[in-house]
């Protein structure tokens, strides 16, 4: 084809009158306009991508507040359809972002992205692990759960029973005297208001293998036997490892990685065994760990591997799944002294919130309480002033006590335990026997009821020998009570 030099010529005119690259500018009267369809989106855990149509007559961009959620385009004018790409999720909660649109003079339209939480992994070479199981597991905290746990009673001096001979351990059930537990003792229990029961249990006399601390399979039969006395009469249950020979009174470095290691075998068999039990069974680690014979200030080394006791019992339970999963745990201060539970407990880590109690013992005064030999004393509160009362550990001093723990605990949603108290009836006295006795009933009510009143869970200590020096209440044999006046005081204390 020819062109002719005019026709040229106007062609370079025309083009040099468009301005080359400059922009066009709009009209006075162009409004800018942007909307998209739809504002939110919910991707699976695998993630995938997902179609957003944007509507406007100008240019835009698209951003992300995530970088595991993106638009295939980040830049463009007019309507268009974008795609947006989640990754797979790799982590075991819920995760959102926002991916916003803009433009000049116009409002920025928001999309929100949510994406489902990864499935927890169950899978695990831990032969002890089941997935977990919430089944008849409350969704209740360990605070909530100790509002309903009322008055409590130990079963002392029984299933803990076990007698030393240098390194050899043997005795059981009856070794200390009193008769095997039964189901007419513990209905008894229930009976006269008591709503817990303690169970101490000793495990190292029932040994399959020393090395390996399997524990024997009748023993674990026997204790779940009186677990169910318990439980039977919808009443709450603690198991725990109580003394057991002692070997666990060694909190310091050069016993740490030894008594770790059968607290862990111990617990895992335990916690197997007892695995499908509601809520109504917690477990508790230990007892009243501190170095033997020594009961003054623990030193730093001995608070660090004594909570480190703790951590591994709580591991342990954990590590076997299914309904302990959930389970309440009950863990201890160092002695179950209060100040020094005060001063130096650390709560264990937990992949579960709020399941874990706290656990003290309290015998104060000691030369009221406990004390058989020596300038003891029989008497004991305001009532009994001008008469055989020590000058130390009176109301003020329980008060005090409790109020710690109150504070430092249950205030920050830790519930607390009073795994044991009580006092020595002293029932053979050349004189002020009925003092001794009124007074020991005036203590126990007001013990019980300052513990309440702090939310404490309260725990009577019984050892079951009913003699002239015994905290008994409860006739083994019979399930009588032994001591009614203490009992009442007790229960009045509790509500």
């Amino acid at each position: 084809m020819r062109i002719s030099i005019f026709s040229t010529l106007f062609l370079l005119v025309i083009l040099s009158c468009s301005g080359g690259d400059d922009p066009i500018t709009p009209p006075d009267d162009f409004t800018a306009e942007l909307s998209a369809s739809p504002l939110s989106l919910s991707f699976t855990k695998d993630g995938g991508n997902q179609q957003v149509s944007i509507s406007s007559n100008t240019t835009w961009n698209v951003s992300s507040s995530e970088s595991w959620c993106q638009s295939t385009i980040q830049t463009s004018k007019g309507n268009a359809d974008i795609n947006i790409i989640a990754d797979a999720n790799n982590v075991e909660s819920e995760r959102v972002a926002t991916l916003t649109i803009t433009a000049a003079d116009v409002a920025d339209v928001t999309i929100s992205v949510t994406q489902e939480q990864k499935e927890a992994d169950t899978t695990t070479t831990d032969p002890d692990f089941i997935a977990p199981d919430n089944t008849d597991m409350r969704d209740l905290t360990s605070l909530e759960l100790s509002q309903l746990m009322g008055a409590g009673w130990n079963l002392g001096n029984t299933l803990e029973a076990l007698v030393v001979n240098g390194e050899n351990l043997s005795g059981g059930e009856t070794s200390w005297g009193n008769p095997m537990a039964s189901q007419l003792l513990i209905d008894s229990v229930k009976a006269a208001g008591f709503n817990s029961v303690r169970i101490p249990v000793a495990w190292s006399h029932k040994l399959v293998n020393e090395t390996t601390y399997e524990i024997k399979e009748e023993w674990k039969q026997r204790v779940e036997e009186v677990v169910n006395y318990v439980l039977s009469n919808d009443m709450y249950a603690i198991i725990n490892v109580h003394w057991d020979g002692g070997w666990s009174d060694h909190p310091d470095y050069a016993h740490q990685d030894e008594i770790n290691k059968k607290l862990d075998a111990l617990w895992r068999q335990i916690a197997v065994y007892f695995r499908d039990y509601d809520d109504h069974l917690l477990f508790a680690g230990t007892n009243e760990v501190h170095v033997e014979g020594d009961y003054g200030n623990p030193s730093s080394e001995n608070v660090e591997v004594q909570n480190s006791f703790n951590q591994t019992f709580v591991d342990a339970v954990r590590a076997t799944g299914g309904r302990n999963h959930y389970r309440h745990l009950v863990v201890q201060g160092y002695n179950t002294n209060i100040d020094h539970t005060v001063n130096h407990f650390t709560l264990p880590e937990d992949e579960i919130e709020n399941r874990q109690f706290v656990e003290v013992h309290f015998y104060d005064p000691y030369d009221f309480t406990l004390q058989t030999d020596g300038n003891y004393h029989t008497q004991w509160g305001k009532d009994f002033v001008g008469g055989d009362v020590s000058n130390w550990g009176q109301e003020a001093w329980v008060d005090e006590a409790f109020g710690k723990m109150k504070t430092n605990f249950v205030d920050q949603g830790i519930p607390v335990i009073l795994g044991e108290y009580g006092a020595n009836r002293r029932s053979t006295l050349n004189s002020g026997l009925e003092e001794h006795l009124a007074a020991r009933v005036y203590y126990l009510e007001y013990v019980t009821h300052a513990a309440v009143s702090n939310n404490m869970v309260p725990f009577y200590w019984d050892n079951g020998n009913d003699s002239n020096t015994t905290m008994a209440i409860f006739n083994r044999n019979t399930g009588a009570q032994t001591d009614k006046r203490a009992v009442q005081a007790i229960i009045n204390g509790a509500n």
